[in-house]
């Protein structure tokens, strides 16, 4: 875990702090592009995006869709929707591409399992994502907490679907999937994130063969469950990696990808290296099609965890972020 000793438990450290001590330095971003007008969202339902915002808070719940600044939460939280983020808000790792505070995180909450799946019931969900930050402080990963998780909503809201999105378990990936394996989600999702030319760049302290030989593996332990892997672009990466990348993925038994567009959260993040057209998120899209992947969602604001339930049940990419 890449954590200075002098940096104290609970403390979040953003932009210029967080990005202060990863491999290959991000130039800060003296002005950031326009963005083009397929990809900006407008905000509805205020009130409704507040109730939720006020429900989470009252059972110490966090949610990715607000710790990494996600472009698509008003419509996911006016729409009742909320992809849940366990373990806490601060991360191990120093991602630049990403917003969540990096640092030493606290210690886990025995009881945010049990307040997760009273949060599920009360909003009547019927698909729940649950992700969460880094943990490479924690023997297991984390494994173990994604299980009570699990078995805590299943007990009270048995017909709710599960999708979870972990992180690569560095070093203990065997010892997480067989925890996982006695409690499985419905849907196992583990992002690749990019191309393995810029992991160094982009996913310090991640290893693009180990993310494949993850969703592999679990299939191993769980092969009647499907695996979920999405991607971003933007960041640098060229069409003909980006179809390497899906082919890869078809190879390791993946079932579900999405792929979408990265946003620079802050001007210390790592900057957009180009705004793909939406021309060639179709080309990504056709080429996932002929791969026969269960679903494949290829947009510029597809997000791995953007109306989950409606990929998982074979929809197409909804409209207004159809990339055509």
């Amino acid at each position: 875990m890449d954590l200075n000793n002098t940096v104290l438990t609970g403390k979040k450290l953003r932009g210029a702090e967080k990005m202060a001590r990863i491999p290959i330095k991000v130039v800060p971003t003296e002005t950031t592009p326009k963005k083009p007008e397929w990809i900006r969202t407008k905000i509805s339902q205020p009130e409704e995006v507040q109730i939720i915002k006020d429900l989470l808070r009252q059972q110490k719940l966090h949610t990715v869709c607000e710790e990494a600044a996600c472009p698509n939460l008003p419509q996911c939280f006016s729409g009742g929707t909320a992809t849940f983020m366990i373990m806490g808000d601060i991360c191990t790792r120093r991602c630049p591409f990403c917003d969540v505070a990096h640092g030493r995180p606290n210690i886990l909450d025995p009881n945010e399992p049990k307040h997760l799946a009273e949060t599920v019931k009360n909003l009547n969900l019927k698909y729940v994502v649950i992700t969460s930050v880094d943990r490479d402080d924690l023997k297991d990963g984390g494994a173990q907490h994604f299980a009570d998780c699990i078995r805590e909503i299943r007990q009270t809201s048995p017909e709710t679907l599960i999708e979870i999105l972990v992180p690569d378990f560095r070093g203990r990936a065997d010892i997480a999937l067989k925890i996982l394996s006695q409690n499985p989600p419905d849907v196992f999702n583990h992002n690749i994130e990019t191309v393995p030319r810029l992991y160094k760049a982009m996913r310090p302290g991640a290893d693009y063969k180990h993310s494949l030989d993850l969703l592999k593996k679990f299939k191993h332990y769980c092969s009647e469950i499907p695996t979920k892997c999405g991607l971003m672009v933007g960041l640098g990466e060229v069409e003909a990696e980006v179809i390497v990348l899906l082919n890869d993925l078809k190879d390791y038994q993946v079932d579900y990808v999405t792929i979408g567009q990265y946003l620079q959260p802050s001007k210390s993040h790592a900057p957009i290296h180009r705004f793909v057209t939406l021309q060639e998120f179709k080309h990504y899209q056709t080429h996932g099609e002929r791969l026969a992947f269960k679903n494949i969602w290829s947009a510029p604001l597809v997000r791995s965890s953007y109306f989950a339930d409606r990929q998982y049940h074979g929809e197409a990419v909804p409209s207004p972020y159809m990339s055509e």
